[in-house]
């Protein structure tokens, strides 16, 4: 065989980018404490500022969009006056008794159907048709299935938010690699050991992230729940409010409501944090 005396190719020559430093694009680097503070400042006081100058201008009439005093003067008044503090504790009371059972029901069905084919078989499909279907329609059913009391609000929350909870933890077990359960049965664990050893703890984490998403669900669903008859709680609250176009009032419950919702959401991911400390790398 005659070898070739042609010169082989030269590979081409390879131009490497380097990326310039960035402090504000950075992904998933360090951030200045200063720079997050002047954020979290500017998501709050820039629709804070745009309200004040809206309203105080009266480029919208006081009826759709009152001033911040006034928003503020309905609140002194709904709780020295009319006593919300009953009203937020009736609403946080439902919000919570509903969401105790959504998680009750909803997780060990995620758990169970993220873990045997058999339970998402049996699962999967009367969960995927049931959440498109809206909550609102089943109140009429409800009212004549369970009456007016607690248990209908309490039940609407729950429908509201159970199966997110479901659907959310199967997705987190089937995240598990195979080789985490693979290395388990060949260190010679039962089902049961996979079960309670390895997939429970693996989804922990995820599971808290999941209940503190979805129990804004709940808090959406309550305005729904006291339609039900109710006599007290914000829903109820905004409802009657909302008959007597006293927008000031509307607007000073659904704030509290979000408020309400932040520290939760806060003292949630806390408690998350304590729990499973080793979790940090995956939440951020």
């Amino acid at each position: 065989m005659v070898q070739s005396s042609l010169p082989s190719p030269e590979p081409a020559s390879r131009e490497y980018r380097y990326l310039a430093p960035s402090v504000f694009w950075s992904i998933r680097q360090g951030f200045p404490r200063w720079l997050a503070l002047s954020l979290v400042g500017l998501s709050l006081i820039a629709p804070l500022l745009l309200w004040t100058v809206i309203s105080y201008l009266r480029l919208v009439p006081a009826i759709f969009l009152p001033t911040p005093g006034e928003v503020l003067d309905a609140g002194f008044k709904l709780f020295f006056d009319n006593n919300l503090i009953v009203d937020v504790l009736m609403s946080s009371s439902r919000v919570l008794a509903g969401f105790m059972v959504a998680g009750i029901i909803g997780v060990p069905m995620g758990l169970a159907m993220g873990t045997f084919y058999s339970f998402d078989s049996l699962f999967a499909p009367i969960v995927g048709m049931v959440r498109y279907m809206p909550v609102t329609g089943f109140v009429p059913l409800i009212v004549i299935w369970f009456g007016l009391g607690e248990v209908s609000k309490v039940l609407i929350i729950m429908l509201g938010v159970v199966l997110y909870n479901a659907i959310m933890v199967a997705d987190a077990v089937k995240f598990i690699p195979n080789e985490m359960i693979n290395v388990a049965y060949t260190m010679g664990a039962t089902r049961r050991d996979v079960v309670f050893k390895v997939i429970i703890p693996a989804t922990f984490p995820s599971v808290l992230d999941t209940l503190r998403v979805n129990i804004s669900g709940a808090w959406n669903f309550l305005v729904i729940a006291e339609l039900v008859a109710a006599q007290n709680g914000l829903g109820f609250k905004i409802i009657q409010a909302q008959r007597f176009l006293q927008t000031d009032k509307v607007l000073f419950c659904i704030a509290l409501i979000g408020v309400i919702g932040v520290l939760i959401d806060y003292g949630l991911k806390w408690t998350a944090q304590k729990l499973t400390p080793w979790a940090d790398q995956i939440r951020h």
